[in-house]
C-alpha cells in the first residue's frame, strides 16, 4: 500500500471514530492547494537539466501551512500528498498553531554539485515565492535538504519580499535559526520514547535499541539514548549496517560516519545483513529512513516490545495490524518525530518575536510539547478504546475538525 493509500486509510478510520459528517471527512482529505513547477538551470557543464518540483498546501484551519521539502529522486505526486497530509495531523497533535504542507523535488541530491543544488534551489523559490509566506505556508528541511538550502530559499525569498527569516525554519542560527533545532527531531524521539515507556514502569536506562537509519533524525536520536543510559546495539544506514550486542560507541560511530560518509566499516561492530536489522533481538525498535519498511512480509518476524516511528510512515497498515496481535505497541509517527515541527514553531515564535532563546529553553519547551502530546494522545486512547496510532489520529483529525467548523465551514 502506497504512502497516500494507507495515510487516508488511518485518516478515515480515524473519522469514523470521531463521527465525523460526510461532507466534512471529504472536506478535510481534500488538499488546499497542489503546485507542480518546471526547475530548469544550466548544470556545471553548461548542459540544460530539467527537475520537477512539487508543493502541496494541505490544510490551513489552524494556521500557516507547515512541511519539509525534500530533494529525492523518488519524490511524487502521492508521497508529497501523504506526507503533507501528515503534517497537518503532527502539527494537531502537537497543538501548535500550524496546518499542514510538503514539498520535493525530483532529483538525486548526491549528484549535483553544490552551485546546481544553489541554482536549483532559487529557481524553485521562484517558482513558489507568492504561495509561500509567514503567515501562509513555512516550509523547513527535510530528506536531502539542510540548513544551506533553507538559507538560499530565505535569500530568494526576500528579494522579492524583503527580509523575511520566518519564512523557513531549519535556518543556519546565523540567519535566525533556532539553538536546538538540528537535534530537534531525535531529542523529540527520546522524549516520547520516555513517556512510552514510563507508561509501562521502565526508563531508557537499560534498554536495548535497533535503529533503522543514521541520518540527522537517527544519530542524534542514538546519542540521546546512549546518554540517557540505554544501549544500542544495531544500526543501520544506505551503506550497510552493524551489531554490537554490548552496545555500539555512538560517538565513534558519528565521527567514523562523518569522515567515511556512511557507517560501513567501523570495527565497533560486527557487519550484518541491512535486511535483517528490523527483526533483530531487542527491546525498542527506532525505524528512521524511510517509509513502509515494515510491512506485511517482515512483521511477523520482528521481536521488539515497542517500535518508535521517527520516520515518516515506517509501517503499513497491514503490518500494523499483525504487530497489534503480537502485543506490539508502536509509538506512530505523527507524534514520535515532532520535536522537529516544534521546535520550528519555536523558531518561527522567535523570528517573528526578534528575540533569541538559549538552548535550555527550547530543550525544556519541547519536553513540555512532547509530554503533553503523549497524554492528549493517550486520553483519546482511553475515550475511542483504540491503539496509539488511532489515538494520535483522533487527537489530530479532532482538533483540524474542531478549527475548521469554527471558522465557518458549512456543509
Amino acid at each position: 500500500m502506497n504512502a497516500l493509500a494507507a495515510t487516508s486509510r488511518n485518516f478515515k478510520q480515524a473519522a469514523k471514530l470521531l463521527g465525523l459528517d460526510s461532507k466534512l471527512e471529504k472536506s478535510l482529505l481534500i488538499p488546499f492547494r497542489e503546485i507542480k513547477v518546471e526547475c530548469t538551470i544550466p548544470k556545471d557543464d553548461g548542459t540544460l537539466a530539467s527537475y520537477v518540483g512539487f508543493r502541496v498546501q494541505h490544510d490551513n484551519a489552524r494556521g500557516p501551512m507547515k512541511g519539509g521539502i525534500r530533494y529525492h529522486h523518488e519524490v511524487d505526486p502521492d508521497e508529497v500528498n501523504a506526507l503533507a497530509q501528515l503534517m497537518t495531523w503532527k502539527t494537531a497533535v502537537a497543538n501548535i498553531p500550524y496546518g499542514g504542507a510538503k514539498g520535493g523535488i525530483g532529483c538525486s541530491p548526491g549528484e549535483l554539485s553544490i552551485s546546481e543544488l544553489e541554482r536549483l534551489t532559487r529557481v524553485f523559490t521562484q517558482k513558489i515565492h507568492d504561495l509561500i509566506g509567514i503567515h501562509t505556508d513555512v516550509p523547513a528541511p527535510d530528506m536531502g535538504t539542510n540548513s544551506q538550502t533553507m538559507a538560499w530559499i530565505l535569500d530568494e525569498y526576500s528579494k522579492f519580499h524583503g527580509y523575511s527569516p520566518a519564512v523557513v525554519t531549519g535556518k543556519p542560527v546565523d540567519l535566525g535559526g533556532s539553538l536546538g533545532r538540528d537535534a530537534a527531531t531525535g531529542r523529540g524521539v527520546l522524549f516520547a520514547t520516555e513517556a512510552l515507556l514510563a507508561e509501562h514502569g521502565k526508563g531508557i536506562a537499560g534498554q536495548r535499541f535497533v535503529i533503522q537509519g543514521f541520518g540527522n533524525v537517527g544519530s542524534w536520536a542514538a546519542q540521546l539514548i546512549t546518554e540517557a543510559g540505554g544501549k544500542v546495539i544495531a544500526i543501520s544506514d544506505v551503506t550497510g549496517a552493524i551489531k554490537n550486542v554490548n552496545g555500539i560507541d555512538i560517538a565513534q560511530l558519528v565521527k567514523h560516519s562523518a569522515e567515511n560518509k556512511g557507517i560501513k566499516g567501523f570495527n565497533g561492530g560486527d557487519a550484518i545483513d541491512p535486511n535483517s536489522l528490523l527483526t533483530e533481538e531487542c527491546d525498542v525498535l527506532m525505524p528512521a529512513a524511510l517509509g513502509g519498511v515494515i510491512n506485511k512480509d517482515n512483521a511477523n518476524d520482528i521481536k521488539a516490545k515497542y517500535i518508535i516511528e521517527a520516520a515518516n510512515h515506517p509501517t503499513d497498515p497491514e503490518a500494523d495490524e499483525i504487530l497489534s496481535k503480537k502485543g506490539v505497541l508502536i509509538l506512530p509517527d505523527i507524534l514520535a518525530n515532532s520535536g522537529g515541527v516544534t521546535v520550528s514553531y519555536f523558531e518561527w515564535v522567535q523570528n517573528i518575536q526578534g528575540f533569541m532563546w538559549d538552548e535550555e529553553k527550547v530543550n525544556t519547551e519541547l519536553r513540555t510539547y512532547m509530554t503533553r502530546a503523549f497524554g492528549d494522545v493517550k486520553k483519546m486512547c482511553q475515550s475511542h478504546n483504540c491503539d496509539l496510532r488511532m489515538g494520535a489520529f483522533t487527537l489530530g483529525v479532532n482538533r483540524v475538525a474542531r478549527a475548521t467548523v469554527l471558522r465557518g465551514w458549512e456543509a
